[in-house]
């Protein structure tokens, strides 16, 4: 069913189907069909993609592991002019370029590439899939480290910005709105297979692929490459957690080159039920089929088909599109832990004095309180004694106190302003191996405890992120944040008593992450911004900007 500015697809249809169909118009020139997002969508999807690739550059600029290792292996498949997969896509080159060359490789390897790059220090946009609108709380979380593949996508066809920032669009709908609906981590399987079905989608309907090919492809990633939260679990996190949306989304790519070569994938994956949606929430409501022969659905009583657990809407035109409610993070943290960093701001901007003792002494106890998940992600006991810096920003414990610690410094140096975000913004340079050591940092946590807040938190959240602190100093005394709902960063901000100026601090996050890339990281911000104005020329030459290479992250 459509409407002016929706798009619905009942369970009961062939939604893989109509998501290709849905990807295809959104792409297209079709008045009625077209996607047309609101000016504030494209400023806020502007503004998410700035922020993916300068994490993305700061994280090559230090050499971490997985983004450098993908890079290399991405160089071993330099490709020539001719598109062999795709001979009506009308493409102008046969590959892509990874962040800061020019040399063009296979479109999965430098989408891998990049894509890791930009998830590695997990400071990146988070959507918590919550749209009470429509009753859609389902609650997945999910990031936005797929925005390579819209801009490999514009770049193989010879588009300009506007094309590759609409294709953005358009996959953070897709995994925005699957996330609202499918709750993906509530069978430990990872969240990224949201992104990846959008990744197929998208790069399908953005290369000219048909609605049948982009089916075949979803139905690839659904039944060949689904990932569980292994890559997350164990008590010392490896390359695998920042690399895992990437990796999905390769596969998503692989999958759309083959079904664009003839390969035939599962079809009407939504409603298999031996796919991961019906094979976990059951067969859901029976209808009667109505579909013509030959379609491929398989049948359980003659006459009769299942339906997929949900209903999906998608936003076609106005502003009301997925993007409008993810999340900024405001440096380097797991997002779970933005109500607490909150809270210790306002704590320490109302009671200075418990910064007095450059040691930390003036603070007895810490307590923070949170909802689940949370507490059971951030909160793991293993998390306490964070030895590899993917362990550490997802502790709440170091994360908190680390934060501490960069208010006494500065209170110590003789700070005499505000402590807001952009004081105590957290940097790859709180997360080597000397800062997770840092005695004072590991004091401060000896001295903290996170405590499951009880159903009245949960009830709470994904609407907000609800969590309070209370710090004891040395004599006894109690102070307290209160409830935080809507942090800095939050898409509901704005309507709590915590609301801050979003784009000065992006600018600066933008400009201190980019330090780490080039000295003056002016030019390669404003390269990156604005994509709807960048010609043809300009998305083609996008990632041709000169990363000064720091040496490996330690």
């Amino acid at each position: 069913m459509t409407t002016t500015n929706f798009v619905t697809l009942p369970r009961d249809s062939n939604q893989a189907l109509g998501l290709a169909q849905f990807a295809i118009d959104f792409m297209s020139d079709t008045p009625g069909k077209r996607g047309e997002p609101s000016s504030a969508v494209y400023e806020r999807i502007n503004l998410f993609h700035t922020d993916a690739c300068i994490c993305g550059i700061s994280a090559i600029a230090l050499g971490t592991n997985a983004p450098m290792l993908l890079r290399r292996e991405a160089g071993m498949y330099a490709t020539g002019k001719d598109l062999p997969w795709a001979p009506g896509a009308h493409a102008v080159r046969g590959g892509v370029p990874i962040f800061g060359s020019t040399q063009d490789v296979q479109v999965e390897k430098a989408i891998v590439a990049n894509s890791a790059a930009v998830r590695e220090w997990d400071s990146n946009g988070t959507n918590f899939g919550f749209n009470p609108r429509l009753g859609h709380t389902a609650g997945e979380f999910g990031h936005n480290d797929f925005y390579p593949v819209c801009v490999a996508a514009a770049q193989l066809r010879g588009k300009d910005g506007e094309f590759a920032l609409r294709g953005m669009v358009l996959l953070d709908e897709i995994r925005g709105r699957l996330a609202e609906v499918f709750s993906l981590k509530s069978y430990k399987i990872d969240h990224v297979v949201h992104g990846a079905i959008g990744s197929a989608a998208t790069f399908g309907a953005m290369m000219g692929a048909t609605a049948e090919q982009i089916e075949s492809a979803i139905g690839m990633v659904v039944a060949h490459y689904i990932p569980f939260r292994a890559i997350r679990a164990g008590k010392q996190l490896s390359d695998s957690k920042g690399a895992s949306a990437a990796i999905s989304t390769e596969a998503a790519i692989l999958s759309v080159k083959r079904s664009m070569m003839g390969f035939l994938g599962p079809r009407d994956i939504f409603r298999n039920p031996e796919a991961i949606f019906r094979l976990f929430e059951g067969p859901g409501q029976l209808f009667r089929k109505t579909e013509s022969a030959g379609t491929g659905i398989p049948k359980h009583r003659e006459g009769k088909e299942y339906a997929s657990p949900f209903d999906l809407v998608l936003a076609r035109a106005g502003d009301d599109f997925a993007v409008m409610g993810m999340h900024f993070k405001l440096g380097l943290y797991e997002h779970q832990s933005a109500g607490a960093l909150q809270g210790l701001i306002n704590l320490i901007n109302k009671r200075p004095q418990l910064l007095d003792d450059q040691t930390g002494d003036c603070i007895s106890k810490m307590v923070v309180r949170a909802y689940e998940p949370a507490f059971g992600i951030i909160g793991d006991p293993a998390k306490r004694d964070p030895k590899t810096r993917q362990s550490a920003d997802h502790s709440m414990l170091y994360l908190v106190c680390s934060m501490l610690r960069t208010a006494l410094e500065l209170r110590a140096a003789g700070h005499k302003g505000a402590y807001g975000w952009k004081e105590l913004m957290l940097t790859p340079n709180d997360f080597t191996k000397g800062a997770i050591a840092h005695p004072v940092t590991r004091s401060l946590m000896a001295k903290m405890s996170f405590e499951h807040g009880g159903a009245d938190y949960d009830a709470k959240y994904p609407d907000g992120i609800p969590t309070s602190m209370v710090i004891t100093d040395e004599q006894g005394e109690k102070f307290d944040s209160g409830l935080v709902m809507y942090p800095g960063g939050h898409a509901r901000n704005h309507l709590g008593p915590d609301k801050v100026n979003l784009s000065d601090i992006l600018a600066h996050k933008f400009k201190t992450l980019g330090a780490f890339a080039a000295k003056d990281p002016a030019p390669i911000i404003s390269r990156l911004s604005m994509l709807e104005k960048k010609s043809v020329k300009e998305v083609a030459d996008l990632m041709n900007f000169p990363i000064e290479m720091k040496g490996a992250y330690e």
